[in-house]
């Protein structure tokens, strides 16, 4: 049977994400934030990945950055 998932999406207009920082947005401790721990998007990505999702960023310098979240929706046998 397909899977069903649920898709959040969030989107701002700020400065985006350094394309030279996209790539590591998602490892542990690293943050451009004074005072930051760089955990949050690590544990949320690892979260979303725990349950069989995903966590995608996308973004353009001065244009705005996508958080993607996509996660399996479990559907009841006969209610598709």
């Amino acid at each position: 049977a397909p899977q069903c998932f649920v898709e959040v999406t969030v989107t701002d207009t700020g400065a985006g994400v350094p394309s030279e920082d996209l790539e590591r947005i998602f490892e542990p401790f690293f943050t451009r934030k004074e005072g930051g721990t760089g955990l949050g998007l690590a544990i949320s990505r690892e979260i979303a990945l725990g349950h069989g999702g995903t966590l995608t960023c996308e973004s353009a310098s001065e244009q705005g950055t996508t958080f993607r979240l996509t996660l399996p929706v479990a559907v009841a046998e006969g209610a598709r």
